[in-house]
Formats: structure tokens, C-alpha cells, sequence
């Protein structure tokens, strides 16, 4: 049996990861924009804890990350945790003969079409979508670098997704030590898909700038009382704690792509609607995307010498919260 994938625009944005470059192939593969359904939200929540040495890992959302990705779309998702390789790879089977593209969890070092194949393990995520019985391929579409829309085996895929995802050597960071445990995404999509219109960018930006003012710092925090507090805490518990480098790079990834979506999405508003403030909005909200990029390079170099590296990166998270605020002063005039 041969099941092809449809017709769908290969997408990814430079901001973002493995994440959104997958939900951006399921979703318009479903006929939705990506930029307009992932670029809507915009805040911050984090549960204390919970950090998971994932590529596809999205603060506060674990169990339906679509959900998180996507909060004024009718758009969900849940994870599969099949018992081993050959039962997971039959219900990701099941799932394209019904017509529907999912996203498995993967080792890249099994991937051959990663730079990282047969060198540096992590957890990565993508979208399958169809199969070649006869030829034992599988189609795989991954927007993230070099970017790759085409056919491997299948005996790489389950080794991929079968991998325990282990520490072998000084190179493998960030995201190892974890199984893959042939996980898979299942995404729902509702029937209600709002029109992005005026009012729907009026309600967003908006809603966005409440969620970002009624912050709380425990036990869940949100908003930017929440990210003053993840950022406080984690700086001043650098030096004497390794673990903070792996959590504020991993924490700063998915914070990073939804500030940069949400940039981009306010600018194609303020463009589509003639709105100059919307544009002026988006170029406030991208500044405060490419701190994250510096926080994040930051903490990554600083494994060596964490003790050095603590007032750079009071400097740095001061400048980021600075902008943060002011995002929030112009997000709360546009709003009204």
C-alpha cells in the first residue's frame, strides 16, 4: 500500500524550531495559515520544574502543545505513547491510510537526512505524512535546516523513534538523556476557525496585553510577573546550579519563536489594515524576540564558567525586561 502526502506549502520561519516548523506543516496541510494561527498568541507561563530536555518542548503545555501554540484557534493536540516500535509505528500508519498527518518525536541521530545523523543525539520533532509499503519508505516533511521534504526508510525512522536518546559524548546537549518512547502527536482542528479580521487583532492584542499584566509568581507563573521571576531566579541561581544553563536555553526557545511569530503577525495586520501602530507594535515585539536570542547564546556559552557569566547576564535579562514593559505600554494603548 502507498499512501502519498498532499499538496502542502513547506513553511518555517527563521525564529523558530522544530516545534512550529511541525505544527506549521500540519496546519496548512489542513488549509490554516501558520503565521496567523501560531503568530496570535503571545505571554509567558511556566510551571516550575518541568523543564524537559525536549527540541519540542513549550512551556506550561505538555500534554496538549498545540493548545499552547495556539490559544485563539480551535486547535488541540495529544500525545500517543505506544508500547513499543512496531505498535507505534502501526498507529502512525493507521492515522495516514485515515488521511491524517501526525508528528512523531525522533532521535536525529538516526535521521539520515539530519547534519547530526550518526553523530549527536537529541529530541527532535516532525511530521509524517504517507508511506510506501512496497519500497519500505516513509515520507517525511522537516522545514527545520537544511530543510528536507522527501522519503527515508522506514527501519531508520523506528530506530529514530525507538532511541533511548542517550548522552554518548561532550556533544550531545540540551536535549538527550530523555527517550523518545515512539511518541506521536495527534492534531485535532475545530470547526470554528475565526476570520483574522480588525476585530479578531483588536481582541488578540488585547488579550495578549492582560495576560502579560495579570501575572502571578506561584505556584504557576505567568505573565510578566512570572518572567521576572523565571529570570531573577535563574540568574542568580547560575553560578551554583548547573542545570540553569539547560533551562534558560530550553525555556528561551519556545519564548524566542512566539515573540518572533507574534512580530510578524501584528506587521502582516498593521500592512493588511493600512494600521501603522500594529507595524510600529510588531518592530517593538521582534526587539524583544532577538534579546531572547542573545539571553539564550549567553547561557550556552557560559557552561564553563558559570560564575563569569552572571553579570553579563544580569545585563542582558535587565535589557529584555526593559523592552518587555515597554511592549506592554504600547500593547495596552493600542488595545484601547
Amino acid at each position: 500500500m502507498r499512501v502519498e502526502p498532499a499538496p502542502a506549502p513547506f513553511w518555517r520561519h527563521d525564529l523558530t524550531h522544530c516545534l512550529h516548523t511541525t505544527a506549521g506543516a500540519l496546519l496548512a496541510a489542513r488549509g490554516l495559515d501558520p503565521l496567523e494561527t501560531l503568530g496570535a498568541g503571545w505571554g509567558f507561563r511556566f510551571v516550575p520544574g518541568e523543564v524537559r530536555r525536549e527540541e519540542y518542548y513549550f512551556p506550561g503545555h505538555d500534554e496538549d502543545l498545540f493548545a499552547g501554540l495556539a490559544p485563539y484557534h480551535p486547535v488541540s493536540s495529544r500525545w500517543h505513547r505506544p508500547g513499543d516500535a512496531e505498535q507505534g509505528w502501526q498507529q502512525v500508519r493507521d492515522a495516514l491510510v485515515n488521511g491524517v498527518s501526525v508528528a512523531v518525536a525522533a532521535d536525529n541521530f538516526h535521521l539520515p537526512f539530519r547534519p547530526a545523523y550518526r553523530d549527536v543525539h537529541t529530541n527532535h520533532l516532525m511530521a509524517i505524512e504517507g508511506f510506501d509499503d512496497e519500497t519500505g519508505e516513509v515520507f517525511v516533511n522537516d522545514p527545520v535546516p537544511p530543510s528536507f521534504r522527501g522519503t527515508i526508510p522506514l527501519t531508520a525512522l523506528m530506530a529514530a523513534r525507538d532511541s533511548g536518546n542517550p548522552i554518548a559524548h561532550d556533544r550531545d546537549l540540551f536535549f538527550t538523556a530523555n527517550p523518545i518512547g515512539n511518541r506521536w502527536l495527534e492534531v485535532t482542528i475545530g470547526a470554528d476557525v475565526p476570520e483574522v479580521d480588525e476585530a479578531f487583532v483588536a481582541r488578540v492584542v488585547g488579550s495578549n496585553a492582560a495576560g502579560w499584566l495579570d501575572g502571578t509568581t506561584g505556584p504557576v507563573l505567568t505573565g510578566l510577573a512570572g518572567l521576572r521571576h523565571f529570570l531573577d531566579a535563574a540568574v542568580e541561581g547560575f553560578a551554583e546550579h548547573p542545570e540553569s544553563v539547560d533551562e534558560v536555553f530550553v525555556v528561551g526557545g519556545p519564548m524566542l519563536a512566539v515573540a518572533g511569530l507574534h512580530a510578524d503577525f501584528l506587521d502582516r495586520a498593521g500592512v493588511r489594515f493600512g494600521d501603522v501602530r500594529l507595524r510600529e507594535l510588531g518592530r517593538a515585539v521582534d526587539r524583544v524576540a532577538h534579546h531572547w536570542s542573545a539571553l539564550r547564546i549567553a547561557a550556552a556559552t557560559a557552561r564553563e564558567d558559570r560564575v563569569a557569566a552572571v553579570p553579563g547576564l544580569r545585563q542582558r535579562t535587565a535589557a529584555l525586561l526593559g523592552d518587555q514593559e515597554a511592549v506592554l505600554e504600547r500593547m495596552s494603548l493600542v488595545a484601547a
